[in-house]
């Protein structure tokens, strides 16, 4: 029977390879994502060429969000719509006027731009002389950075460096289900996590030194993780396989940032372990920070930002010699049959693990730091259908993890300003082309000109929004529940 506080941040979300379309327009380089859709390896041969054309529909997209009564807008760059060969020698001032034009329409509604600098979406000259693994793009994104800051900072004051590091790591140099498709998860995945962090802290420092006197604006990190339950509470092994799942997921990238600078003992002790074991087929190779690289990399954050959407119930098991979280890890992950599903094979509706991962990193890494949290992401997919108005599933998802979110400030102190459904609109999902629907507002690929209707779960974001900014608490399922 609370309400959010005042000032709380209420966001939607978009990232640029999904909704922007013009894909060679104005400059723009290709990215590994357009390499992806056009060599067919997203479902049914479909590509982000297109999309939701929002390169050209700033105005339509800024008048949804208005819809919304949303505070703040979270939005990717196209590092190569402003840099298309990934250098500065090669910007696209074309490139640069269209995030003129998104920031200067949301600022005049009256709604904060929140910048993501890098959401998967590399330039493909850069790829092509080894993307993440290779040392010299942390120079490269440094000057990114510097150029994004010094353009738009004196509007945009809320920063993300990365968002979902890990799945770049995981899934585009490890698995090899996103582009690259690099399939290396012995050496190639534990170098990227390596030069992602490098190339975070040093964007903050560009800003620190640079902008933040001037500007007075905000840089973080939007790290995803899942929460981890042990399957059996009542066993030691469990509950240690459900810590070693966090630090391999949440603190491979959080602890160096927000604690020490290092990567976490468990997982450093883990990977070592593996390697006595395994004379004769390494499963992982982890990179070492030199003390001078932990103390640029420590305390490179003014929040952490996080991107949750599902639990596991995690158990002791003997990974082997096999790569990977799971293997490398010792454990299994699993998925309780009561949990509801989505459209997705990897979110399931599991709302209560929400508080405790926001628990858990309030006492992790937030214990010294104090900084705030943001939830940067939460959201569940539909299967794309006839019914473009209908998504009961999504608003008791949307309602049940808003619940979380407000049990965890109210009930358990734990510092959350923001709020940040994913996504304003649906998008060009990866390999899944366009038949997963992340969106609040269904969009129309078959049609030339993409229009956008609000689902029903737009309207009941509006009046969460509407109703805590007002401070009236209803108790009703078709309104406001909290």
């Amino acid at each position: 029977m609370e309400s959010f506080p005042a000032d709380f941040q209420w966001a939607t979300s978009s990232e640029s390879f999904k909704v922007e379309g013009g894909w060679s327009e104005g400059g723009k380089g290709e990215t590994i994502w357009d390499r992806f859709g056009h060599e067919g390896l997203a479902s049914v041969n479909q590509t982000a060429d297109l999309a939701c054309d929002s390169f050209h529909k700033v105005d339509y997209d800024v008048y949804l969000l208005r819809g919304l009564h949303v505070n703040n807008y979270q939005f990717s760059i196209s590092w190569a719509r402003i840099f298309p060969s990934g250098h500065r020698g090669s910007q696209s001032e074309k490139g640069a006027v269209y995030y003129d034009k998104l920031i200067n329409a949301l600022i005049e509604s009256g709604i904060q731009p929140v910048v993501t600098l890098y959401h998967w979406d590399l330039p493909q000259a850069l790829q092509d002389y080894g993307g993440w693994t290779n040392t010299s793009i942390v120079e490269a994104f440094k000057d990114y950075a510097d150029f994004c800051f010094s353009r738009f900072g004196d509007r945009v004051k809320t920063w993300n460096t990365f968002s979902s590091p890990w799945v770049v790591s995981h899934a585009g140099y490890g698995t090899g289900k996103h582009p690259p498709g690099v399939k290396d998860y012995v050496v190639a995945s534990y170098q990227v996590t390596h030069n992602l962090l490098k190339s975070h802290a040093e964007a903050w420092h560009v800003y620190n030194d640079k902008y933040r006197m001037k500007q007075g604006g905000k840089v973080g990190i939007a790290l995803n993780s899942d929460w981890a339950e042990p399957m059996d509470p009542s066993r030691p092994e469990d509950i240690a396989a459900a810590d070693r799942y966090l630090q391999f997921m949440l603190g491979w990238f959080a602890h160096p940032i927000f604690v020490d600078g290092d990567y976490p003992a468990t997982l450093k002790t883990q990977v070592e372990e593996k390697r006595r074991e395994c004379p004769h087929s390494e499963p992982a190779r982890l990179p070492v920070f030199t003390s001078e690289e932990r103390k640029r990399i420590h305390g490179t954050a003014d929040f952490l930002g996080l991107n949750h959407y599902t639990s596991r119930l995690v158990n002791k098991s003997d990974g082997g010699c096999t790569p990977g979280i799971q293997g490398v890890g010792d454990l299994q992950a699993h998925v309780d049959p009561s949990w509801s599903s989505t459209a997705s094979d990897w979110i399931y509706s599991a709302p209560w693990g929400l508080r405790r991962l926001l628990n858990y990193i309030s006492a992790e890494y937030l214990n010294v730091t104090k900084v705030p949290i943001h939830i940067t992401g939460n959201g569940m997919p539909t299967e794309h259908s006839g019914d473009t108005f209908n998504d009961t599933s999504r608003i008791e998802y949307m309602r049940s993890y808003i619940n979380e979110a407000l049990k965890a400030i109210h009930l358990d102190g734990v510092n959350v300003q923001q709020f940040t459904v994913q996504s304003l609109m649906d998008g060009f999902e990866g390999p899944q082309g366009y038949s997963k629907r992340f969106g609040l507002h269904h969009v129309n690929f078959d049609l030339p000109d993409r229009p956008r209707t609000p689902k029903q779960s737009a309207y009941f974001y509006s009046q969460v929004i509407e109703k805590n900014e007002k401070k009236i608490l209803l108790i009703c399922p078709c309104h406001l529940v909290l």
